[in-house]
């Protein structure tokens, strides 16, 4: 491991002591008390099971058995929440095969940037993270689960959930992914249309009809927005199976991964041998590899914001300086739209997040001790496939496509695909991942004379 990725790491660690131990005792108090199903009087447990059917009644008043919240942002209007509206039967049918119990612990707010992008209705956008981890909290302060399964995807979404859900990290938690629509036209074509609108060349039924092509089923928008960005960070995080962020919704290796991730939190609850739970994930070192993951594949601006709400929520804190450092030695080894002509499903082809995660490993970018939510990190390196039904994972190869992700020893740019920049009128981050090498400066005036700044 390069010694940036260590110095950040533990400046990182060193300056959150108070507010993470803080955290931690939190989480070991909240565990401490047991089976939280334990707790609850003949009422509580009474309204708990009242809509069950009576087979999952005697499961879930069966304290040796484990009972999982999923916390749903399913809606239909969402093309990428459109699938989960079918998984949390699923995951009720998975479970009970093996004695357990899951439970739709509560849904939260979706809303879609695409929708209200340049509305009203963007003025709440980023407020909506916040109401969506209150309503995560609310969700889960029932004290019936004993493991947790978020289902979200989107923009402020996913980490509004993850926020929510460290209030009790004490349960083994995990996001289950739902994959993202196949590509409908190429970005070129996408820019060239609205090219010609904005020029008058067309009118607006194509401009609508390019639009419709380019977003027309379920699954997640293809470009590399927040939406995509949150899965891959996520899961270089190591809070969802190996894999498992960018493979369509309807094959079959999806449902045997949803499958997979079910089985899999029950072994991690406390009444199983291998409890893990979400404070342990997520702690300095996961922080810093989903950093090193939004870098080196220039995501979203907006997880300078998400990341550093994510990390407060698990009692670390972290700066745009982090950020900042990080990105002097995290190459861009990834190129999709807006930072190329590459969509999601390219990436995925190339090698997906496993074939990217072999890259930062190579170049000792990754913390590679980091505790994840399945196995190891070394797990993360490898790419799942079906054998006779049973999931199986192989270690991921070299990029298929280099012009997507890039080749051992190659990169596209020697920096990561974010940068802060600071002034005496304030600071911000750019996406430099989208931006020409020869655009790199920033140009104004002050007091008559020109200045300029690479």
């Amino acid at each position: 491991m390069i010694n940036v990725i260590e110095q950040v790491t533990s400046r990182i660690a060193e300056r959150s002591q108070e507010t993470r131990s803080r955290y931690v005792a939190r989480m070991k108090a909240q565990a401490a008390n047991g089976k939280t199903r334990t707790h609850l009087t003949c009422g509580n447990l009474a309204h708990t099971v009242a809509a069950c059917s009576s087979t999952q009644k005697n499961t879930i008043l069966d304290f040796t058995k484990v009972n999982v919240g999923i916390i749903t942002a399913y809606n239909d209007m969402l093309s990428a929440h459109e699938p989960y509206g079918v998984y949390p039967q699923f995951i009720k049918d998975v479970l009970s095969k093996v004695g357990h119990s899951a439970q739709v612990a509560g849904g939260v707010p979706a809303m879609c940037d695409g929708v209200t992008q340049g509305q009203e209705g963007m003025d709440v956008s980023l407020f909506s993270r916040d109401v969506i981890a209150q309503a995560t909290a609310v969700s889960l302060s029932h004290n019936t689960f004993d493991a947790t399964l978020l289902l979200g995807i989107c923009d402020k979404i996913a980490p509004g959930q993850l926020m929510g859900a460290l209030s009790f990290g004490h349960l083994p938690t995990a996001f289950v992914p739902s994959g993202p629509m196949p590509t409908g036209i190429s970005n070129d074509e996408k820019v060239k249309v609205r090219q010609k609108y904005a020029a008058g060349e067309v009118g607006k039924d194509a401009l609508q009809k390019m639009e419709c092509d380019a977003y027309h089923s379920a699954g997640t928008c293809t470009f590399y927005g927040t939406a995509n960005t949150n899965q891959l960070v996520f899961e270089a995080m190591g809070l969802m199976l190996p894999g498992s962020a960018f493979l369509p919704p309807s094959v079959e290796l999806r449902a045997a991964l949803t499958e997979q991730i079910a089985l899999h939190i029950t072994s991690q609850a406390d009444s199983g041998t291998q409890y893990r739970p979400l404070w342990q994930v997520m702690d300095e070192k996961s922080i810093v590899n989903g950093l090193v993951a939004l870098l080196a594949s220039g995501g979203s601006t907006n997880h300078s914001m998400h990341l550093v709400a994510v990390a407060a929520a698990a009692g670390y804190i972290l700066t745009w300086d982090d950020i900042d450092t990080l990105s002097q030695a995290v190459p861009l080894l990834a190129k999709m739209y807006p930072n190329g002509p590459a969509d999601i499903n390219d990436f995925q082809n190339a090698g997906g997040v496993p074939t990217l995660m072999k890259g930062l490993a190579e170049r000792g970018l990754l913390n590679m001790d980091a505790t994840p939510v399945f196995g190891c990190m070394e797990d993360y390196l490898k790419t799942p496939h079906l054998d006779g039904g049973a999931v199986v994972y192989q270690p991921a190869a070299d990029s298929k496509n280099p012009e997507v992700i890039a080749l051992p020893g190659t990169f596209f740019n020697a920096q990561g695909g974010l940068k802060v920049v600071d002034g005496n009128l304030g600071r911000g981050v750019i996406k430099i991942s989208a931006v020409a090498p020869e655009h790199h400066f920033i140009e104004a005036t002050r007091c008559g004379k020109s200045l300029s700044r690479g």
